[in-house]
C-alpha cells in the first residue's frame, strides 16, 4: 500500500481509538480494501495481523455460519454504495474456539466528491468485560470483584474501604468534564500514595473507589482515609486550581468467608452512605458484631440475602391497622415486612433493611411485598371496600427505571383497585432527583393510587418533600408522640404538623398510639387516623382477618 495512505489510515484509526473506550476498532481504506484492527482483537480471535488485506472476508470466517449470511450481505452492500454503514450483532469465534456475542458499529467515509473512500467503526466484545478503567488507569469494577473473589477463595483475611467523591458534578459543570477526568486520576494517584504498599485501589462506578488490603486493619485503613479526606478538602491541587473535595468511606474487614462477594459489597455501599448521609464523610466501619446466638451478623445478613433469590423463600408480612380516629372503625393497614427461619428464628426487620437496601436485589424483593400485598388486600376489601392498604418504598426501587411498570403491573397481575393503595415514602427519597419523584408520582396519582409521607419530621428534608411532592397522608413519628401527654414540646409539634399537612390539603395520621389515655389526647388534635400498639401489634394476615371478621 502506498506509504502516504497508510499513513493516513493509521492517522484516523488513531482518532477513532480515542473515543471508542474500550471497543476494538477498524478502518479499511475501501479503494484499497486494506484495513487496519486493534491489537486486541487481533490477539482476542487470532486474526492474521493489525494491517490485512480483505480484512472483511478474514473476519466473515470467525463469525458464526447462522450468522453469517447477514454479515456478508451487509459489507457487499456497503462497498456496493448502497448502504452507508451497518449496526449489527453477531457471535464471532475468539481463540479459545467460544463464541461471543459481538456489537458491530461501522460508518462510510466519503471525499469532497462524494465518493465512498473509507469504512470505520467499532465491534464491543459482550464476552469480555473490561478490567481497567480507561479514565485512571486503574483495575476496574470487574477486577474489584475478581480479586475479592480470589481473597474469598483462597480465604485470606482483609480489609475493603469504598472511598467516594461527593457533589463531583459541580467541578465538572464548572471546569469541564476533560478537567474533571483528570481530577479523578489526581485523587486515583492521592490513594494509591497513601495506601502504598498496603493495598491494591480500584475505580468502582462514577465517582468511588475502592481498596482492598490484606495487612490493614479496619482502625488504620480508617486512620489513612482521614488524611485523605483532609487533604482533599484544604489542601488538593489539579493544574493549579485549588479544589475543595467531599469524600466519604465505609469499611468491612472480611474474616468470614461462608458469605458472598455481594454480601459484603452491600455492606460496604452501607456504610458507605452512612458516612454521607450521617456522618460528614468520617469514614464508617460496618460492625460484625456476635448475636445473642453467637452467630456473625454479616453470616445471617448473607442468607437473608440468599432468600430473595430462592423466590422470597422465608419472607412474610404482617399487617397493622390504622384506624379512623373519629369512628375508630377499619381505615387501612400498613403491609410491614418480616423474616425468618429454622436456623435463627424470626429476624426484626431493622437487623436487615437498612443493608438489603443497598443491594441490587431489593426491588425484586420490593415486587413481591408489593404483589402479596395486594393479594393479602383483595381479602379484606370483599368485607371492607373502603380499605386502604399502605405499603412501604425504599428509595432503591424508585431509582429504577421499572419502578412505575412494576407498581401498575402489579395491580394488573392481582386485579387490586389501584385507588385502594397507598405507597409510603420517607424523607430519605431527598437522595432522589425531585424532578424524577414528581413525574413518577404523577402518573401514580393519575391512576388514583394515594402516597404517603411516613416518618414526618425525623429528617431535615420533610418539610421541602411535603412541598415539593403531592402527598395525601402526613404520617407523624412515634418519636413526636411517645409522651404527648406530658410534653408540651410534642403536643405544639403535633398541632403544627397537622396544621402544616391541612394547609397541604393532606390527612394526618399518627403513629405509635399506645393507650387509651394517648388515643383521647390526640384526638383533640386534626388528625384522621390512628395507628399503634393500643389497636393491634403487627399481625399475619390470617390473624388480621380473625380480628376484623373478615
Amino acid at each position: 500500500m502506498d506509504p502516504k495512505r497508510k499513513q493516513r489510515l493509521d492517522s484516523l484509526f488513531e482518532a477513532f481509538s480515542i473515543l471508542a473506550e474500550g471497543k476494538y476498532v477498524y478502518l479499511c481504506d475501501m479503494r484499497e480494501d486494506y484495513s487496519r484492527w486493534s491489537q486486541n482483537a487481533v490477539d482476542y480471535f487470532g486474526l492474521p495481523d493489525i494491517y490485512m488485506k480483505d480484512a472483511g472476508l478474514i473476519w466473515e470466517e470467525h463469525i458464526h455460519p447462522d450468522d453469517r449470511e447477514n454479515y456478508h450481505n451487509s459489507i457487499a452492500n456497503i462497498f456496493a454504495g448502497t448502504n452507508f454503514g451497518h449496526d449489527m450483532q453477531y457471535r464471532a469465534m475468539a481463540t479459545d474456539g467460544h463464541y461471543v456475542v459481538c456489537t458491530c458499529r461501522g460508518v462510510v467515509i466519503r471525499d469532497y466528491d462524494d465518493k465512498p473512500i473509507y469504512f470505520g467503526g467499532v465491534i464491543h466484545n459482550h464476552g469480555m468485560l473490561s478490567y481497567m478503567d480507561t479514565v485512571t488507569g486503574l483495575r476496574s469494577l470487574y477486577g474489584f470483584f475478581e480479586d475479592l473473589q480470589s481473597m474469598f477463595w483462597k480465604q485470606d483475611e482483609g480489609t475493603v474501604l469504598l472511598v467516594g467523591l461527593s457533589s463531583f458534578s459541580n467541578v465538572n459543570d464548572l471546569y469541564g468534564y476533560t478537567f474533571g477526568n483528570t481530577v479523578l486520576c489526581e485523587f486515583a494517584n492521592l490513594l494509591q500514595k497513601e495506601y502504598m504498599n498496603a493495598g491494591a485501589v480500584y475505580r468502582m462506578d462514577g465517582t468511588k473507589f475502592a481498596i482492598i488490603s490484606h495487612t490493614l486493619t479496619a482502625d488504620k485503613m480508617a486512620d489513612i482515609y482521614h488524611k485523605i479526606h483532609e487533604k482533599a478538602s484544604h489542601d488538593f491541587y489539579v493544574n493549579g486550581e485549588r479544589l475543595s473535595l467531599l469524600t466519604n468511606a465505609g469499611i468491612v474487614h472480611v474474616r468470614n468467608f461462608n458469605i458472598s462477594t455481594e454480601t459484603v459489597y452491600s455492606c460496604l455501599k452501607y456504610v458507605y452512605y452512612e458516612s454521607k448521609e450521617k456522618k460528614l464523610g468520617d469514614a464508617v466501619i460496618f460492625a460484625d458484631e456476635l448475636t445473642d446466638d453467637n452467630r456473625l451478623y454479616i453470616e445471617k445478613l448473607n442468607t437473608i440475602r440468599n432468600s430473595v433469590t430462592e423466590h422470597c423463600k422465608g419472607f412474610y408480612l404482617c399487617y397493622q391497622p390504622i384506624m379512623d380516629a373519629v369512628t375508630e372503625q377499619l381505615k387501612g393497614a400498613e403491609a410491614l415486612l418480616r423474616w425468618r427461619n429454622e436456623e435463627y428464628g424470626a429476624v426484626p426487620p431493622m437487623q436487615f433493611i437498612h443493608v438489603l437496601e443497598q443491594d441490587p436485589l431489593f426491588p425484586e424483593l420490593g415486587r413481591w411485598i408489593l404483589r402479596t400485598a395486594m393479594e393479602d388486600g383483595k381479602q379484606i376489601l370483599m368485607r371492607h371496600p373502603n380499605f386502604v392498604m399502605n405499603v412501604n418504598l425504599s428509595y432503591a426501587q424508585l431509582e429504577t427505571n421499572t419502578f412505575v411498570d412494576d407498581v401498575l403491573s402489579a395491580l394488573e397481575e392481582t386485579n387490586y383497585p389501584p385507588q385502594n393503595l397507598c405507597l409510603e415514602i420517607t424523607e430519605r427519597c431527598r437522595l432522589l432527583d425531585m424532578d424524577l419523584l414528581k413525574r413518577v408520582f404523577k402518573v401514580l396519582h393519575d391512576k388514583g393510587i394515594r402516597l404517603a409521607l411516613d416518618d414526618f419530621g425525623t429528617g431535615y428534608s420533610s418539610m421541602g418533600i411535603l412541598r415539593e411532592l403531592e402527598v395525601d397522608v402526613v404520617k407523624i413519628d412515634r418519636e413526636y408522640v411517645k409522651d404527648v401527654i406530658t410534653s408540651s414540646s410534642d403536643q405544639s409539634t403535633v398541632q403544627f404538623i397537622s396544621t402544616l399537612a391541612e394547609s397541604f390539603k393532606a390527612d394526618v395520621c399518627v403513629e405509635g398510639v399506645e393507650s387509651k389515655e394517648m388515643r383521647d389526647f390526640l384526638r383533640h388534635y386534626p388528625v384522621s387516623s390512628l395507628q399503634g400498639y393500643f389497636y393491634s401489634k403487627p399481625v399475619p394476615i390470617d390473624e388480621f382477618i380473625m380480628m376484623y371478621r373478615i
